[in-house]
């Protein structure tokens, strides 16, 4: 692994490069963002601009690692990061000098920025609690570890069709959508993984197939393997839009794409040894148990430890209450940052007191499951998005709050810019993605509607797309749902089991014909 490490270092010279002629407007931005990509690098809409995305192997953000990003920060004057549905952070507005010097200093700080774009192995996603949560199979993260170390051989090695996602996840709650991306391995009770493929949200989305069940822990590696030969033999080279790992079902079947799939794996156990070992950490940690009642406090497997849910809005926390959180924990023994694919931050193996501390510097956080709604980081920054989420959640919430609404009377949900469902609109209660609507011959601002997704493991699907919404009048829409399940005094999942028609009802009186 140090000898690709080595190679990573050495090419960030070409970045540099690359950049300045950026900045010059000697390449043009499709050129540059070919090629930024690799370096978890792009710029953002304008072109004046760059963002930096930090890879988190299964979102863990150490102590060490979290004060290189606040005295970033401070260093350089950024006043946008964004917590992403891949575990990762990212580092926005920042100019020709400061992404490049950022990059540099995030390598010698233990953070690669090398593959968080382009076709490549992107970052290993993993349960959040995983370790700490109560209902949990076993711990996953050092198999998640392990993988990512496994997987950025790939980055100089092999030519992938697209980028390749590879997640662990410990529960059926299925946090990190093990059951539907590139590659996921599903815990058991019995301390074995299901081993599921080729699946994947955005346009044309796919449940993954079940290409293994039972597996020991120790052969995760062989099943990547498999994965990238069966994704280098049988991807889309030519057509960019289908080289997902999903488009394989439709060319292959789902029987034909297990059978290939094993044949490449009945070939690597053959041909070489992966088998890996892993040392779980043990919190050793003590604390006292106290009856804490918030839904951003979560009780830990180990006695007396706490895990505190950090959701700001749309997942673009406050800067000067994110640097305010490390400066708290940073004395707090055992203490770490768990990125979570939800666009919020676990704080975990915190005493009772250590949590009312965290808690009292936090004024952004969510005040109710609505509030933790997800939303990419959209237009106003993506080259690709068609509008702007992040705009959308925050007036919506700003909107909601007027009403004065009980937590869970509207539900959590999803927005993306476009159809790469970067906001997972496609597995929410509602989702939404941008779009145009063109009325009377003029072209406004859109977003599709979907409902009734579900992400939970055995109960996977997929929203249904119900039309398209003026964004102008999703906020009337909302507020008017809230107060029809308010009115039978329930929280939106109860109402919505039994008045789908009635959402649907409220829906069609906003929907475009």
């Amino acid at each position: 692994m140090e000898k690709y490490l080595k190679d990573f270092k050495n090419e960030l010279e070409d970045f540099k490069l690359k950049t300045k002629q950026f900045y010059n407007k000697e390449i043009s931005v499709k050129e540059y963002k070919g090629f930024s990509g690799k370096y978890g690098s792009y710029a953002q809409r304008g072109g004046n601009a760059s963002m930096l995305r930090l890879r988190m192997t299964g979102g863990i953000l150490t102590k060490d690692k979290f004060k290189f990003i606040v005295e970033s920060i401070e260093k350089y004057n950024i006043e946008k990061i964004h917590f992403t549905t891949c575990e990762t952070i990212q580092l926005h507005d920042l100019t020709e000098k400061s992404v490049c010097e950022l990059m540099n200093t995030a390598f010698e700080n233990g953070i690669i920025t090398i593959g968080g774009g382009g076709d490549y192995p992107r970052n290993v996603m993993c349960s959040p609690l995983s370790g700490v949560e109560y209902d949990e199979y076993f711990d996953v993260m050092p198999y998640a570890e392990k993988a990512a170390e496994y997987l950025m051989t790939f980055v100089n090695s092999v030519k992938l069709p697209r980028k390749l996602k590879v997640c662990f996840s410990n529960s059926p709650k299925n946090v990190p959508h093990a059951t539907f991306r590139d590659l996921g391995f599903v815990s058991n009770g019995d301390n074995t993984f299901d081993v599921y493929s080729a699946g994947g949200l955005g346009n044309n989305p796919k449940m993954g197939v079940c290409v293994a069940k039972g597996i020991s822990p120790e052969d995760i590696l062989y099943y990547i393997k498999a994965m990238i030969l069966t994704f280098i033999e049988h991807g889309d080279y030519e057509n960019r839009g289908k080289a997902r790992t999903r488009y394989m079902q439709e060319v292959l079947g789902k029987e034909g794409y297990v059978k290939e799939y094993n044949k490449n794996l009945d070939k690597v156990k053959s041909e070489e040894n992966l088998k890996v070992s892993v040392s779980n950490k043990e919190v050793t940690k003590k604390g006292i148990a106290e009856n804490i009642e918030s839904d951003m406090v979560i009780k830990q497997k180990q006695e007396g430890l706490y895990a505190f849910k950090y959701h700001p809005i749309g997942g673009t926390p406050d800067i000067e209450n994110f640097k305010k959180l490390y400066y708290t924990i940073k004395d707090f023994d055992d203490v770490e940052i768990r990125i979570s694919p939800e666009e919020e931050i676990y704080i975990i193996n915190c005493t009772a007191d250590e949590i009312k501390k965290i808690s009292s510097v936090l004024t952004d956080n969510a005040a109710n499951i609505f509030e933790t709604s997800v939303a990419c980081i959209g237009s106003s920054i993506c080259q690709v998005g068609l509008r702007d989420s992040q705009g959308l959640i925050r007036k919506l919430v700003e909107e909601a709050r007027k009403y004065n609404f009980k937590n869970g009377t509207l539900p959590k949900i999803h927005i993306s810019g476009c159809t790469s469902s970067c906001g997972t609109h496609q597995i929410g209660k509602i989702g939404f993605h941008g779009t145009v609507k063109v009325v009377d011959k003029t072209a406004l601002p859109a977003f599709f509607l979907h409902i009734n997704g579900n992400d939970y493991q055995g109960k996977e699907r997929f929203g249904q797309t119900l039309g398209i919404i003026l964004e102008k009048d999703i906020t009337n829409f909302i507020i008017e749902l809230g107060q029809a399940v308010e009115l039978q005094n329930k929280t939106f999942d109860q109402w919505f089991e039994n008045n789908e028609n009635g959402f649907i009802k409220i829906a069609e009186k906003y929907i475009q014909k």
